[in-house]
């Protein structure tokens, strides 16, 4: 066991994760979050690139994404200039971010919490919210509710579960191992990638999970008031077999 928790840097290759994270069910429910004021300040932290912000900016929202990956943003600045839209980046972590606007809705998307390994990153994040929070706005975010029996069955043998095409021509199959680490609460999750027919390299996606109640009690510890939890994207009562944990705070 050690501490050193990482991303494969493959994870980050924009065009692989365009290619793969197509799907647009999360962008409808924080659509529905959304302040009626377009004139309202959104803040998207961990934005990648831009699958939500942009969309939400073609609304005619003022919306900054925040990411650490610069290649990331790079790609989310590039299709925004050829939507002729007007969405900000800002390349940054999350735990440090200081910036000197208000905003009216803040949301962390697509389970990038599991990223924050340690309970001091996700404590400062959640600082980070709070300084940058308007009074009375809203913060929203979404993760796993944690499945012990799924990372069990992870463990025995490598698993497909994608297989796509890329925009700049590449044939991609992954097939994931997973290993649990009790006592830190990551998930050791492994992505084997075959590019084009043949295996190109096994790439780290390592995952903190946050089990319902320590969230709960997290959130709760740092001033925010849990006004849904809910178990899907449908706002669908969360319960002990959702497979998402969503909030909605203030």
């Amino acid at each position: 066991m050690t501490d050193n928790y990482m991303v494969g840097d493959l994870i980050y290759d924009a065009n692989i994760y365009d290619g793969m994270n197509t799907f647009l069910t999360d962008l409808k429910f924080y659509k529905r979050w959304m302040p009626e004021n377009k004139s309202a300040r959104i803040l998207e932290l961990c934005c990648g690139t831009g699958r939500l912000t942009l969309p939400i900016a073609k609304d005619g929202y003022d919306i900054t994404g925040v990411d650490y990956m610069p290649s990331m943003l790079e790609k989310a600045k590039v299709k925004a200039s050829e939507d002729g839209l007007d969405a900000k980046f800002i390349e940054a972590d999350i735990r440090t971010l200081d910036l000197p606007e208000l905003y009216d809705l803040i949301f962390i998307p697509f389970n990038s919490i599991h990223h924050l390994y340690k309970n001091e990153d996700l404590f400062k994040t959640l600082q980070v919210v709070k300084n940058h929070l308007k009074e009375g706005g809203l913060f929203l975010l979404d993760c796993f509710n944690p499945n012990i029996k799924f990372i069990v069955e992870g463990e025995r043998e490598p698993k497909e579960i994608s297989n796509y095409s890329t925009n700049d021509g590449r044939d991609v199959m992954i097939k994931e191992t997973m290993r649990y680490e009790s006592s830190t609460q990551i998930n050791r999750v492994e992505w084997h990638y075959f590019i084009n027919g043949e295996f190109n390299s096994v790439q780290n996606l390592d995952m903190r999970l946050f089990f319902p109640q320590e969230l709960d009690a997290y959130l709760e510890q740092h001033g925010f008031n849990i006004i849904h939890k809910f178990g899907g994207f449908e706002d669908e009562a969360f319960n002990d077999k959702s497979e998402k944990q969503i909030y909605v705070c203030q």
